[in-house]
């Protein structure tokens, strides 16, 4: 499709490497107490200037994350101090573009650093694409006494939104744009398969590798990001597999070494 993709920052999170990496930093006969090591992971949205809409995809973090909006242990673990800095509007408004220029919204998932703006479009008629299990284990974890909040906040997705519910694991919504359900990170996450005529297929992983050695060495996740670990693995050789079928480039969910190639973007 004749279409451009441009990446727009939205902060950065300091968390430790383990949530990251499982076992990255354990203690062991030689190092029975090793330092703790925390990583800046990067927040990003994507801008896709498609002939039939401009798409966004996913929200990024609500600007209070640090003044209450998170619960306090999530913050503590995963500290987006920058958060305010790179609301969803400025953000757009620095690429160039208006809440209102946004046709659709697709959700890769609902996690407090994907699903913060989605408060912009409350009360439109502004498609929200997300997954059917998605938005159901959403609401269980930050709704229900069963729930244990899993990385979701309510007061992100609980809003007078027009919901597009994806059911199925595969979905063409737009021409050349692909959407595929790859659950471990959460149940009802959401890749995205782009063929642009200018640059070839492009892969967007989003969490399910947040970064490179997650994808390329098939190192896990930490427990604390890891839901279900065989539907990840399932998941990481299905990324493969759409990479070696269209020979895509892979972009993961939070790479700091990737993040400017994010930015620069597909134009």
């Amino acid at each position: 499709v004749d279409a451009t993709i441009q990446g727009i920052h939205r902060g950065t999170i300091h968390s430790d490497v383990n949530f990251h990496l499982e076992a990255e930093r354990v203690a062991t006969v030689d190092e029975p107490s090793p330092t703790a090591e925390r990583i800046a992971t990067p927040v990003y949205n994507l801008v896709i200037d498609h002939p039939e809409a401009t798409i966004l995809w996913d929200t990024g973090s609500h600007p209070d994350a640090g003044d209450g909006h998170w619960p306090d242990a999530t913050y503590q673990a995963f500290e987006h101090r920058d958060a305010a800095e790179y609301p969803l509007d400025s953000a757009l408004a620095d690429a160039g573009y208006a809440i209102d220029d946004v046709d659709a919204v697709v959700c890769s998932h609902l996690h407090v650093d994907h699903a913060g703006g989605l408060r912009h479009f409350d009360g439109t008629d502004t498609p929200i694409y997300v997954h059917e299990e998605e938005l159901q284990f959403a609401y269980y974890s930050a709704c229900t006494p069963g729930g244990d909040g899993g990385g979701y906040v309510r007061a992100d997705f609980d809003h007078d939104l027009d919901w597009r519910i994806v059911h199925r694991d595969r979905t063409t919504r737009f021409e050349d744009v692909e959407l595929y359900r790859l659950p471990g990170h959460s149940p009802g996450l959401l890749g995205m398969l782009v063929h642009l005529d200018d640059h070839g297929s492009l892969l967007f992983g989003s969490d399910v590798a947040e970064l490179e050695a997650n994808y390329e060495h098939e190192r896990p996740l930490g427990a604390g990001l890891l839901r279900d670990r065989q539907a990840w693995q399932e998941s990481i050789q299905l990324l493969k597999e759409l990479e070696r079928r269209h020979d895509a480039e892979v972009i993961y969910g939070h790479d700091p070494d990737q993040h400017q190639r994010v930015l620069d973007g597909w134009d």
